[in-house]
């Protein structure tokens, strides 16, 4: 569900709306690739894993390219970045012990992303559709201690990733939505 922030002017609603569109897609086309790679730590699903932190830093880049072009900061964005970049390590790591620990460090990325988008989209709420942004981070940050006590039990599972993700891209349609109502003074 990932993270976002800049203070930005007009244009910024544009370049975001088609920023969360892209990052609907590419969740949703992410968790069904997921969800059919199955409970397995193949090949596959470690690309996978590995492959949705290092989109979400490059969503970022992408966004803080924006706010600097419209003349905007993004200290946020850096917070993100770093964040999903210690997820991808770490994911990389724990894929080598199985997916309890998988689970694990998910649990701790999408904890700690969950408030950057929190406050990310509390920062950004005068552009409009930022009300989904603000839920998608409380319940990332919810269901990233989910992930974190599932690794303890009987039903850790790679597939509950792929829901996290294609929830995470919802909110971002939503917010993509809502943006273009706010552009549109509606």
């Amino acid at each position: 569900m990932d993270t976002l922030v800049s203070s930005t002017t007009a244009p910024a609603p544009v370049a975001l709306r088609k920023l969360y569109f892209l990052r609907f897609a590419f969740a949703a086309v992410w968790a069904a690739l997921l969800f059919t790679a199955g409970d397995t730590l193949g090949p596959a699903a470690v690309t996978l894993l590995l492959v949705y932190p290092l989109f979400d830093v490059a969503a970022a880049i992408v966004d803080i390219r924006s706010a600097r072009a419209d003349g905007g900061g993004a200290p946020a964005l850096h917070v993100n970045i770093a964040i999903s970049s210690l997820a991808v390590v770490g994911l990389a790591v724990a894929a080598t012990s199985g997916v309890p620990a998988v689970l694990r460090v998910w649990g701790v990325w999408a904890i700690t992303a969950g408030i950057v988008q929190l406050v990310a989209g509390a920062t950004r709420r005068k552009l409009g559709g930022q009300w989904a942004m603000i839920i998608s981070g409380a319940i990332s940050t919810v269901a990233g201690a989910s992930f974190f006590a599932q690794a303890g039990g009987d039903d850790a599972a790679l597939t509950s990733l792929a829901g996290y993700a294609f929830l995470g891209g919802v909110f971002f349609l939503v917010s993509a939505l809502r943006l273009n109502r706010a552009r549109n003074g509606a």
